[in-house]
């Protein structure tokens, strides 16, 4: 703190008169004791040392003079291992063994100033005992005998151990087995050696060498490099734990059906032995032979094994069917207790002789097939036996026949089961019997039979005529009844009477026109016009006829039978094109109006389509007769009225100097419209037909008939005598609208075809 302080006086009276003056105060100085400083100065300071730490400083003291004076250290009591400098460091000054040297020391630290004060605190110094002395073991013994197959846990040995650093309370070692073995373990607290895997004296390593050596290791931590070994001998005893074994333990032998009797079959001491090490635990021998009909064999003696036939069989004796394995059983067994055992199986299969040749049920056979059976379907089956006992395993093979010029053989037979089925089609019309060679055979002995295939007739074949397709032009005015261009076809079938052939028409007759004659009973027909052509009346539109003919093979067969028998079509196409006369009016003559009208059919059950038409039809029959009447306005006031010859005659004058026109009216139906009817020249039934689509159905009778699509007027003027006048007077039925769009196309020199 300072060492003096100047104080301001001020006094002030009643009247507000002051003065101010200084007042110096002065601090003179005292001796005190001197102080610790740090953790001393709070509480007594504890300090460790290791045993074996060499003298080094262990504290330094720290204090201090209130005056700043300089001090020195002093320590009591004065006959100890430590020593304080003047600066206040504690020095130990020997190097400590905490086995042999006191484990802890109290020090006074007393600071002393100039002055003589002083101030003392207490160091208390524990000397800390480190690992530092190697344990040794307590336990003398160091071989152990014990018997092989122990259990896991069993106690062999109690190793003990001291360590000198741990004398006043109990020590805590580890210990543990530094060896590798399998066998034994050690607790690592107690010492305790136990079994912990099983020990086979009678397997190797134990087999050849039955002692066990293991190097025991002591340690005061896991972690430190104190420690004391110790080898230790564990001897394992051979105890008769092991039946006698045979490898195999099942035996499969063969004898055949004629082995004379004291034949040797099976030696059974070269397959079984006794793995235990010692006599007399690897002794045994050979009792008990059993089983079904095993007076037939015998041992010769129990300590050969020796296994002979006493009896010789015959397996087609009815005495030994089902005799063709005999099952035995030998016991082996040990001569030392406990007297372990096992069965040994035999299995003794007697092998027949082979001395009977197969034999079929029949010498042959014979199977009909007919021709269009599918390929791969079996057609018969063959079959063998033999007298062997057991049975044999009869194979079966095509060894002759069944071959054609195009296969080398068109059947198979199973070899298992003798099914025979075909590798390709059946014909009749080239061959009509197979006779083959099928042999079976048991693997040695072989046998045959003879199989005979009939090949049965099937109308597989359809008819072949010539020729399949023709075309010709025939004259629109060709008479009825004409052959047309003197055509024929002339048709063949393999498989069928040259009577049997039927011609029908199937495609492309639109009315009917075209006929074969005669249309059955023959193998020839020709092709006959059966009806005229009608151009002039819109009956017939078509002026080339594409037609299809069937001919079916059926003529001779019956109603019933057609419904039952294969019938099979030949086709022929016929293309007919049609000439026109020369005066003939061709519908492609050029510069030509098209008017077209529409027509929809609708179905009854839209009900919106009656009322949309209803209404779009008023509007456009108002908007046609507001048209109308502005044409007729205009004609009347423009045109003059036609009154006299001389008028007409320039009319007609100046029609010839317009181009010819002509004017078709057809029409377009969304749904088909049956506008044409004939009569079915078979049933004598009315149908309908389109024109365009060829399209039929059966006429209803209260139904009249349509009326044709489409009809060709031609307008235009030819000469000067009126025919033109009557021409133009043709149009006359058509509807309105028709006459308008006619009218508008007249007066149009200009119009484009």
């Amino acid at each position: 703190m300072p060492k003096s302080f100047d104080l301001q006086i001020f006094v002030e009276d009643t009247t507000g008169r002051s003065d101010l003056n200084i007042l110096t105060v002065q601090v003179t100085d005292k001796n005190e004791r001197p102080v610790f400083r740090g953790n001393m100065a709070i509480q007594t300071v504890t300090i460790y040392v290791l045993e074996g730490t060499p003298p080094e400083c262990i504290y330094q003291v720290d204090a201090a003079d209130p005056e700043n004076a300089e001090l020195k250290y002093s320590l009591l009591p004065a006959p100890v291992p430590f020593l304080v400098l003047e600066n206040g460091a504690i020095f130990t000054t020997k190097e400590f063994d905490y086995e042999k040297d006191p484990h802890c020391y109290f020090l006074n630290i007393t600071v002393t100033d100039p002055d003589g004060l002083n101030s003392t605190k207490t160091v208390n110094i524990n000397i800390i005992n480190i690992n530092d002395e190697r344990p040794y073991f307590t336990t003398k013994q160091r071989i152990y005998r014990i018997p092989e197959e122990q259990s896991p846990g069993t106690v062999v040995a109690n190793i003990t151990a001291k360590d000198p650093d741990d004398e006043d309370s109990p020590s805590r070692l580890f210990y543990s087995i530094q060896s590798s073995d399998r066998y034994f373990s050690i607790n690592p607290s107690t010492g305790v050696l136990q079994v912990t895997g099983k020990i086979n004296r009678d397997a190797l390593p134990l087999r050849l060498h039955p002692n066990i050596s293991l190097i025991v290791r002591v340690e005061d931590s896991p972690s430190s490099s104190h420690a004391s070994e110790m080898e230790i001998t564990i001897i394992v005893d051979d105890i008769n734990d092991n039946p006698p074994e045979c490898n195999p333990s099942t035996f499969r032998i063969e004898a055949n059906e004629n082995t004379i009797a004291g034949t040797f079959l099976l030696d059974l001491r070269n397959y079984c032995k006794d793995i235990d090490v010692d006599p007399p635990n690897n002794q045994f021998n050979f009792t008990g032979l059993s089983g079904f009909r095993s007076n037939n064999f015998a041992l010769e003696s129990t300590v050969s094994g020796r296994l002979v036939m006493t009896e010789s069989i015959d397996l087609e004796n009815p005495a030994n069917l089902g005799a063709e394995v005999y099952s035995l059983t030998v016991r082996v067994q040990d001569i030392a207790c406990p007297n372990y055992s096992n069965i040994i199986y035999i299995y003794i299969r007697i092998k027949p002789v082979n001395e009977f040749f197969p034999v079929f049920s029949n010498s042959s056979y014979e199977f009909n097939v007919p021709e269009i059976t599918k390929v791969g379907s079996s057609i018969g089956r063959v079959n063998a036996r033999d007298k062997d006992w057991s049975p044999s395993v009869i194979t079966y093979s095509i060894v002759a026949g069944g071959g054609t010029k195009d296969y080398t053989n068109i059947f198979w037979i199973s070899p298992t089961k003798g099914d025979v089925k075909i590798l390709a089609r059946l014909d009749y019309e080239t061959t009509q019997k197979h006779i083959l060679t099928v042999q079976a055979s048991d693997q040695e002995k072989t046998a045959t039979a003879s199989v005979t295939v009939n090949v049965l007739e099937v109308n597989d074949e359809e008819p072949v005529c010539s020729p399949n397709f023709y075309s010709f032009q025939i004259p629109v005015s060709l008479a009825v009844g004409t052959n047309i261009n003197g055509f024929r076809i002339e048709c063949q079938d393999r498989d069928s009477d040259p009577r049997s052939f039927r011609y029908i028409i199937n495609e492309g007759n639109v009315n009917n026109h075209f006929t074969f004659s005669p249309s059955a009973g023959s193998n020839t027909s020709r092709l006959i016009l059966a009806s005229r052509f009608d151009y002039d009346s819109g009956l017939d539109t078509n002026w080339i006829y594409r037609l299809h003919v069937y001919i079916t093979d059926d003529n001779l067969l019956s109603a019933r039978d057609k419904t039952t028998d294969l019938i099979k079509t030949g086709t022929v196409t016929l293309s007919i094109r049609v000439i026109p006369n020369p005066t003939t009016v061709i519908t492609t003559t050029p510069g030509f109006t098209v008017v077209t009208k529409m027509e929809n059919l609708y179905s009854e059950s839209a009900w919106y389509v009656p009322f949309v038409i209803t209404l779009g039809s008023l509007l456009l029959l108002g908007l046609l007769g507001y048209l109308g009447f502005l044409l007729a306005t205009w004609v009347r006031t423009c045109c003059p009225p036609a009154g006299k010859a001389g008028d007409v005659l320039l009319i007609n004058a100046a029609e010839k100097k317009k181009p010819k026109k002509d004017v078709i009216v057809t029409m377009t139906k969304l749904n088909t419209v049956f506008d044409g009817e004939a009569r079915d020249p078979v049933t004598g039934k009315i149908y309908e037909f389109n024109t365009r689509s060829g399209a039929r159905r059966w006429k209803k009778s209260n139904e009249p008939l349509q009326p044709a699509p489409a009809m060709q007027v031609t307008s235009s003027a030819t000469d000067d005598s009126g025919q033109g006048a009557d021409r133009a007077g043709a149009p006359s039925k058509k509807e309105p609208s028709e006459k308008r769009k006619e009218l508008t196309a007249e007066t149009k020199p200009a119009a484009k075809p």
